[in-house]
């Protein structure tokens, strides 16, 4: 993982901005993820195939229900949380389709319904730590955590009630077991669909 922090630059109000140019203007090989995670651009190696097999599984499950009408589900969206200084890219994200459309490179956080964060073994940290507490302070109602290398053994961490730095409520389901999500989905998910790969 390669970072580059943004502490040089001397005015507070123009750090997002600089940041977000540093975002826009630095070149990837092809399929790695480019993120800005409290004032730190890193760049990831690209998902591996069962983060995708996940993402694509839980996406098949929210369309299922008749409550997806006006909202998608959406895979490298990438998200602004400009209080935190991040610009995060989740697995998947779901939203409102009016809020998606026609928003350019990125969206405001606070249009999320949904993210989900699928960990690898250099996302883990960040998904763990830093991005619960930046979709908390963005006001993502949910924040669904697929922790493939927890410690205890893979699990699915949902977080609820977000306040300015936290949030207040979370529940762990080891994967395998259902994992229930709230209105405005009111659905229950087979976490043993996450298990293969």
């Amino acid at each position: 993982m390669i970072a580059l922090t943004a502490d040089h630059f001397p005015q507070e109000g123009r750090v997002w901005e600089a940041l977000v140019r540093i975002w826009e203007d630095t070149e990837a090989p092809e399929g790695c993820m480019v993120e800005i995670v409290d004032g730190v651009v890193t760049v990831a190696p690209p998902r591996d195939v069962r983060q995708n097999v996940i993402a694509a599984e839980l996406s098949r499950a929210l369309y299922r229900q008749p409550r997806s009408r006006d909202r998608g589900a959406y895979q490298k969206l990438a998200l602004a949380v400009p209080g935190r200084k991040g610009l995060y890219v989740p697995n998947l994200v779901v939203a409102p389709d009016a809020m998606v459309r026609g928003a350019g490179r990125f969206v405001p956080a606070a249009a999320a319904e949904l993210v989900v964060e699928i960990t690898s073994l250099t996302s883990a940290a960040h998904d763990r730590r830093h991005k619960p507490a930046g979709y908390a302070a963005a006001g993502v109602p949910l924040y669904l955590l697929i922790d493939l290398w927890s410690p205890g053994g893979p699990t699915a961490t949902l977080h609820r009630e977000p306040d300015r730095t936290r949030y207040r409520s979370r529940r762990a389901t080891p994967l395998g077991a259902p994992l229930r999500l709230p209105e405005p989905f009111g659905l229950t998910v087979d976490t043993a669909l996450f298990q293969a790969g």
